[in-house]
């Protein structure tokens, strides 16, 4: 299961700059100029897990993979994106294909950097969000009401398009609006940009990154989102971090009062956003993450790994993680009546390190 998050904001708000920092390389264009992202930039960056080294030297393994996060760094939308301003709405067709949509909001204080249109964050907010729903309600214009003998199920869908219609005609997000499953279903289906799940980056000035909980607590109602989908970040920072060891970046970090950096925090919130966790598999080939949302069964989460193996599972052989390292390994947690054997219905939790029985 892939997790591809948006990075979206007006230009000049660092999107490129931190688009950079998270895949630890100089691929996008971060330059003080609008428009300097012209197309979109795609990388994949690994979720730091401090579990997985832990397995790793329990297995005796050197070969650990973490989950992966997809970032796709989006041209600077400005008003009237929807209707071809800046670089045009070819560049919000970019945003469909991804999980989750991450605002990245000025809140530095640069004077050298243009502004570009960018006021504040909660005005830049407004402006890129009625984009999106302009854009959306473009998609709904084009739908059409099913005639004569329609089946049921098209006359459900057209019954969520109006809907649709008139949340968004009330200038309000389709992610702020309480909607059924099947009603989300259709969404994805017509690719609707403000029904995506949303988290917040505020860039703020090097100086404040270890005011996060201040922040968080005077930006929240401001944006109107939960504290939780909020991330301080500093893109000048993280940049910096980029080219740091792993030791010297977790030295930083303490200097700066932080425990995690940016990737870290954004990472975590996207999860908690999306309804996500992670699974482990620990072998003396390779220990590895795996990403699932929550909810899924055992044979859902084998699927995750191999396709066929939700159609041939057996059961599941399942430790927690904190049994596994305190047990050192498979072997004494099956001796010590730690280990659970899991059939078809078992909902996987987070951190469970698990060993699938798959038949042919």
């Amino acid at each position: 299961m892939s997790l591809s998050i948006a990075i979206v904001g007006l230009p000049n708000v660092g999107k490129s700059t931190l688009f950079n920092a998270l895949l630890k390389q100089q691929v996008a264009l971060a330059a003080n100029y609008p428009f300097a992202t012209i197309e979109p930039n795609t990388g994949v960056a690994q979720v730091p897990d401090d579990r997985l080294p832990v397995l790793a030297q329990i297995a005796g393994t050197t070969v650990i993979k973490p989950a992966m996060v997809e970032f796709v760094d989006i041209a600077g939308l400005v008003k009237g994106a929807s209707q071809g301003e800046g670089l045009g709405n070819q560049f919000l067709s970019h945003i469909r294909e991804t999980s989750a949509i991450c605002h990245v909001l000025r809140a530095f204080t640069d004077p050298d950097i243009i502004r570009e249109g960018s006021v504040d964050p909660v005005a830049d907010l407004a402006t890129i969000r009625t984009e999106l729903q302009l854009a959306d309600l473009s998609t709904l214009e084009k739908q059409r009401e099913p005639k004569g003998a329609a089946k049921p199920e098209e006359k459900d869908r057209w019954v969520c398009v109006l809907k649709f219609k008139e949340v968004i005609g009330q200038g309000q997000p389709l992610s702020l609006s309480t909607m059924s499953e099947s009603e989300q279903l259709v969404a994805k289906e017509l690719g609707l940009l403000s029904a995506k799940s949303e988290i917040f980056a505020l860039n703020v000035d090097e100086a404040q990154v270890g005011q996060s909980d201040r922040l968080i607590a005077e930006f929240a109602p401001q944006l109107g989102v939960k504290p939780d989908q909020i991330v301080i970040i500093s893109a000048k920072i993280e940049s910096e971090l980029a080219v740091l060891s792993s030791e010297d970046q977790q030295l930083y970090l303490a200097d700066l009062g932080l425990t995690k950096s940016g990737l870290e925090r954004l990472a975590a919130t996207a999860y908690q956003t999306l309804g996500l966790q992670s699974f482990l598999t620990a072998g003396e080939k390779e220990v590895r993450a795996w990403t699932i949302t929550k909810g899924m069964t055992a044979p859902q989460a084998a699927g995750v790994i191999h396709t066929d193996f939700t159609k041939h599972f057996i059961k599941a052989n399942v430790a927690s993680y904190q049994d596994f390292v305190e047990l050192k390994g498979w072997k004494a947690v099956r001796e010590l009546g730690k280990l659970r054997t899991e059939g078809r219905d078992y909902v996987m939790h987070e951190g469970d390190v698990v060993e699938f029985m798959i038949g042919k």
